[in-house]
């Protein structure tokens, strides 16, 4: 873990792991990551007889945000793979922890780290394809999970 410092990391140096051990590797690069979040729901309570005209707020249960990567198309079948996986046999197919490391400028150490805990691919979406374009060929994950942990 990095030590706590004044000025913010940049957000451009980042490491994804999807379950499977190895950050490093070409099926676990993005150009991409967003909407890691989590929130706690509140439910609103008052007893008819209350003295006070106000609700109680009861803390309810977590919710977690998707989360969305995004990358260059590199011809690799590992990410469908695991969704076809999803399809086919449900939770059973791969529950997984993916884990999104951000490093420091010198890629030597990791500022933060989010474990987003029993993920699984919900969404996979490709394109747009433009024969006059010039951009790179994107394929879209979206990612549903159950619990986030930051260390």
């Amino acid at each position: 873990m990095a030590a706590n410092r004044e000025r913010p990391y940049t957000q451009f140096n980042f490491l994804v792991d999807l379950g499977l051990g190895n950050p490093e590797s070409v099926d676990a690069g993005f150009q991409e990551v967003s909407g890691i979040g989590t929130e706690v729901t509140v439910a609103e309570y008052r007893n008819g007889n209350e003295k006070e005209n106000n609700v109680r707020k009861i803390t309810g249960l977590n919710k977690s945000s998707d989360v969305t990567l995004k990358r260059g198309v590199i011809g690799t079948l590992a990410l469908y793979s695991w969704l076809n996986d999803i399809r086919r046999n449900g939770d059973a197919g791969g529950l997984r922890r993916v884990t999104v490391q951000l490093q420091s400028e010198d890629r030597q150490t990791t500022a933060l780290t989010w474990q987003l805990m029993g993920a699984r691919i919900i969404k996979y979406t490709c394109g747009p394809l433009n024969a006059k374009g010039t951009d790179v060929a994107m394929e879209e994950m979206v990612l549903a999970y159950e619990k986030l942990l930051i260390e």
